[in-house]
């Protein structure tokens, strides 16, 4: 986890164990387009398998796509914390979404696998972003900003929960949180264009 700050701001980056995990399943069950924002897939890519034998008794994989859909805003509104409880073997919070509680059952020991090797490699890149001060890019646009708009410029907070995701992009999701590909920030002026109309927005 990385906080930047200044009087009257915050902003946090980190990446979601539980999102890793959510990640994961969208990609091996071929729900391309599911959730909102409908993220692009995970880098590096998650190989598809057919889940329409595990889910087929409880309404397949359009019931599997509204049930992760429904999880995944969840994950985000909740963040950083890992709500529904993902306990494995059984997943009773998940009684309510039995063809994701199915999925989970099927594929967890895989998704947790690649979530936990995920969050090592972020935990190495955010070592080489220290080293090299990479993260100083946002605390310049945020300073611009106050130096534009003077004494009228509000206090703010920003979460910003990176995912290793194969589009170098960043989404919106509410007016203080967005989700951003972890390989961004190593473009300054793409990072620049996502990044500082959500920080015009806030200040």
């Amino acid at each position: 986890m990385h906080h930047i700050g200044g009087p009257g701001w915050r902003v946090t980056m980190d990446t979601s164990g539980p999102m890793l995990l959510a990640l994961y399943l969208k990609d091996h069950a071929g729900l391309n387009g599911a959730g909102m924002p409908p993220v692009t897939p995970a880098n590096p890519r998650v190989r598809e398998a057919d889940h329409h034998q595990i889910t087929q008794h409880v309404g397949g994989v359009p019931a599997l796509r509204r049930e992760w859909e429904a999880w995944w805003q969840h994950l985000i509104e909740n963040h950083p914390e890992m709500s529904p409880a993902v306990e494995p073997p059984s997943f009773p919070a998940f009684g309510q979404a039995p063809a994701l509680q199915r999925s989970l059952q099927a594929h967890f020991g895989a998704a947790l696998t690649w979530a936990r090797e995920r969050r090592a490699e972020y935990e190495r890149l955010e070592k080489e972003r220290e080293a090299s001060g990479a993260t100083d890019l946002l605390r310049e646009i945020v300073e611009e900003r106050q130096l534009e708009v003077g004494s009228s410029a509000r206090d703010f907070t920003l979460t910003i929960i990176e995912l290793p995701l194969c589009e170098d992009r960043a989404w919106l999701v509410n007016a203080d949180k967005v989700i951003m590909s972890q390989s961004l920030l190593a473009d300054k002026e793409a990072f620049r264009s996502y990044l500082k109309p959500v920080v015009e927005l806030l200040i």
